[in-house]
């Protein structure tokens, strides 16, 4: 029978699937649910040694016999510290440990709790991994939970060998053991290039079996035409599908942009279950289109393979099994060679692409979606395009970019300062046409950048000025008028004095007629000055557009339906702010 805690029960059931069987027990409260759960299991083989010094350098001596990591395990305050000298010791021998110390309820921390130290990260950089676990109240921290405990086991064999960190805090004494099994639980696999040909073989063979393959590309700022054309291979030899938006700078004809097709706003649950995948594929960085949000909805239902160079645990999709720690190119063409004349049926794909093609795209109402359409749709191949945030990256996506075009934007953060910045950086040193898009809350935040001396004629900044942050309109977190004060930030601000005082051609543009006449100077490649073209908007009209825009061909699931509606009707007779103290209400 094991213990109640989960943290205690995810860690004993990885321990078993990382193969760790041998425990060294120093007596104490906070610690034992987890002694008397591995003391009742015959898989492990326990150790009792009081004092927690002498338990840590006994674990080295086992571990460094047995060559396999060794788990010591003790209770809260003093007796981690306990554990400082053997823990050094085994960092500077390469001894594979496992530091278990049990910890109090992290609120009560400088709060005269008896028997309670900071333990997080205490052991610093004498360990190679430290984690401190979440108290579990939640299937999402269950996930979390069980990611970082693998990342710290892990940690004990990559790239050299040597001790490791779990911090397991609990609100209270734990002395119930009426679990019968532990839960199930997945324990992440880390292939390098190095590693053993089977291990390899095992992933190929599932590939070659799996029927619904998802590869999605996140941000590249360098995409090798190895890179592209193995993508494009393994495409045509594996039942897949690709999804990309821009920022990945992936050419590949049968990629499908997802922005809007798997948007929150757009897709329905049922319309996400019937696309799913068996296995993803991932790559790159931050991926912008919603699909992420929505595979996350069905963590642990599929195989989540992620390709990172350096090795690291980036759980994206909340369903990751398996790591190769390797470059893509390297990935993709082993899959290839290996893929011993498949062809892609194209089965999940026609249907990924199907369900992505019925949007319909309108004639766009006076807005900035209609001004980025103008302007994105006519930037030249081989461009560089840079986008700021949110609205910006969005919106962009929506629309065909001409091919060749590098794309751009900062959402490594995903903050609202320095796009600017960074954009005339690539300016400077780039020969070809350079463009930006960009809202006004972040060209303000960064206009001291419009005056750097080094600007060239290549740049070309389109700004959308519609008056503050639509996003918060269309994130629905305005709320009355005072949020048009504090959280959109309207203002009245123009660009025009800042532009044209630091030498840029300033061009405007109110409505259609007025920005029609306005691109074609703002398009020309040949001017000797750097230009600006402000467009003037609303905001509040700006969201509803692009939610009108979702609504136009979205897939109506009936139930999910009447509820959004039902609640739309509620929220407009007695406003947003009264509907939501109800719902809280409700759900209290």
């Amino acid at each position: 029978m094991y213990t109640e805690l989960k943290t205690y029960q995810i860690i004993i059931a990885l321990l078993k699937k990382y193969g760790i069987s041998h425990c060294v027990l120093s007596a104490g409260s906070r610690n034992v649910p987890f002694v008397h759960s591995v003391e009742e299991d015959p898989y492990f083989h326990c150790y009792s040694v009081v004092d927690e010094r002498s338990a840590g350098y006994f674990a080295i001596g086992l571990a460094q016999q047995l060559n396999e990591p060794v788990v010591i395990s003790c209770t809260s305050s003093t007796a981690t510290c306990n554990y400082w000298p053997p823990v050094a010791e085994a960092f500077y021998q390469g001894v594979p440990i496992v530091v278990l110390t049990s910890d109090r309820d992290p609120a009560m921390l400088g709060q005269w709790e008896d028997q309670m130290i900071d333990q997080v990260g205490m052991y610093d950089r004498h360990v190679r991994k430290s984690v401190n676990l979440p108290i579990i109240n939640s299937r999402d921290d269950e996930i979390f939970c069980q990611r970082l405990v693998n990342e710290a086991l892990l940690e004990l064999n990559h790239r050299g060998t040597g001790p490791v960190h779990i911090n397991v805090p609990m609100k209270s004494y734990n002395n119930s053991f009426n679990v019968k099994s532990l839960p199930e639980v997945t324990k992440i696999d880390r292939l390098g290039i190095s590693d053993e040909e089977a291990e390899w073989s095992r992933k190929i063979d599932k590939l070659k079996t799996a029927k619904r393959i998802l590869v999605t590309c996140g941000q590249n700022s360098y995409v090798s035409p190895a890179l592209q054309s193995n993508i494009k291979i393994f495409f045509e030899r594996y039942d897949s599908a690709v999804v990309l938006d821009y920022m990945a700078n992936i050419d590949l004809e049968e990629g499908i942009n997802t922005t809007v097709c798997m948007d929150a706003r757009y897709i329905t649950e049922k319309k996400t279950k019937e696309l799913l995948p068996d296995i993803v594929i991932s790559f790159g960085g931050n991926i912008f289109s919603g699909i992420k949000e929505q595979l996350r909805k069905f963590a642990g239902q599929f195989e989540h393979w992620l390709i990172q160079e350096d090795g690291r645990v980036v759980d994206l999709y909340k369903s990751i099994t398996t790591i190769f720690e390797c470059k893509p190119e390297y990935f993709f063409e082993y899959c290839n060679e290996a893929a011993s004349g498949q062809v892609n049926d194209r089965k999940y794909y026609d249907e990924f692409r199907s369900y992505a093609d019925s949007v319909v795209v309108p004639e766009f109402e006076w807005s900035h979606v209609y001004a980025i359409k103008e302007v994105v749709e006519k930037i030249p191949s081989g461009s560089v395009l840079h986008l700021s945030i949110n609205d910006s990256i969005r919106i962009t996506n929506f629309f065909k970019l001409n091919p060749g075009i590098k794309t751009y934007a900062n959402i490594g953060t995903h903050g609202i300062d320095g796009c600017l910045s960074s954009f005339l950086g690539q300016a400077v040193v780039s020969d070809k046409p350079s463009y930006l898009i960009i809202g006004d809350l972040a060209f303000f935040y960064d206009m001291n950048a419009v005056r750097l001396r080094h600007i060239g004629n290549n740049v070309h900044i389109l700004l959308i000025n519609n008056e503050g942050g639509s996003e918060f309109y269309f994130n629905r977190m305005w709320k009355n008028e005072a949020s048009d004060l504090h959280t959109t930030a309207r203002h009245f601000t123009h660009a025009e004095g800042w532009v044209k005082s630091n030498n840029f051609i300033y061009l405007s543009a109110h409505d259609k007629e007025s920005l029609a006449s306005s691109i074609k100077e703002f398009m020309r490649d040949d001017l000797d000055k750097p230009i600006f073209l402000e467009v003037f908007t609303e905001m509040k009209h700006d969201a509803d557009v692009i939610y009108d825009y979702f609504n136009l061909s979205r897939p109506m699931d009936l139930k999910s339906e009447t509820i959004r509606r039902s609640k739309e009707l509620i929220k407009s007779t007695i406003g947003q702010e009264k509907a939501q103290k109800i719902a809280e209400i409700f759900k209290k």
